[in-house]
């Protein structure tokens, strides 16, 4: 049986393919490697970058969305008159052999012509400045966190049982007591009588609870660990003022549209 061979149609003849990388963009305009274009990661060289594509008249852009590297670059392309798909790169690895820069752009090229790539969803731009703050958040909760981890493991080690005593050790009678190491009391009969009224357990049971052994370097890294819980929790309540901002604005421009 002979072989057949299988033609497929092009769908956008004016395609380039552009592979990203952190510190270098190759660009394919065609399947010869003298077609393919390196480009740095600059504002200026990605200037330059956009002139060559259309210089080359290029109408359509396919590039992968490849970590963070790819955000200047699109919105460089998506101001121009250049059309761009942002594609998801499992949709792209297929090439077989050695895997190169160069392969790679002129495969994402390939698959663009022939109207094989889907782009991604993105968001506008609007509710990706609220997914920004909102991640940005998530990441100061996780610092507060861990902050307040090993706050609970210095004591454990200076013999300070908070952790027993207490459901919280971030909460109303933890933070006072806490403070109150950190400003260099010890005596456990002293910071027993910073317990607040919701807490179940008696003055005598915590003041058992807090007899410190006086280890100064753990007490150097509570003093630290506290120091960074207080900031994270700053910046927590900054973020949401922030977030607050913007939610109030899409909520003033909705009410304009509907007006």
């Amino acid at each position: 049986m002979a072989k057949r061979k299988l033609e497929m149609d092009i769908i956008n003849p004016n395609a380039a393919g552009i592979d990203i990388g952190s510190r270098s963009h190759f660009v394919a305009i065609n399947q010869e490697h003298s077609d393919v274009s390196e480009f740095g990661v600059y504002a200026q060289d990605m200037k330059e970058l956009l002139k060559w594509l259309l210089e080359n008249d290029v109408k359509t852009v396919a590039m992968e969305s490849t970590g963070s590297y790819w955000q200047n670059l699109f919105t460089e392309l998506q101001n121009s008159s250049i059309e761009v798909i942002l594609t998801n790169g499992k949709f792209t690895k297929n090439i077989k052999g050695k895997k190169t820069d160069v392969l790679d752009c002129m495969w994402i090229q390939k698959l663009h012509t022939l109207g094989l790539l889907s782009g991604s969803f993105l968001p506008d731009l609007q509710t990706e400045h609220l997914r920004t703050l909102v991640r940005h958040r998530g990441n100061l909760i996780d610092t507060a966190a861990k902050a307040s981890k090993r706050m609970s493991q210095s004591m454990r080690l200076m013999n300070l049982r908070l952790d027993i005593v207490v459901k919280d050790i971030v909460g109303l009678t933890g933070l006072r007591i806490i403070n109150k190491i950190c400003n260099g009391e010890t005596r456990g009969i002293e910071l027993a009588k910073l317990r607040h009224g919701n807490c179940k357990k008696s003055e005598e049971e915590i003041a058992k609870a807090l007899q410190s052994n006086n280890r100064q370097d753990y007490l150097f890294v509570l003093k630290q660990e506290l120091h960074k819980y207080n900031d994270a929790q700053q910046l927590i309540i900054e973020c949401d003022v922030e977030i607050k901002n913007l939610l109030d604005e899409f909520i003033n421009q909705d009410d304009v549209k509907k007006c």
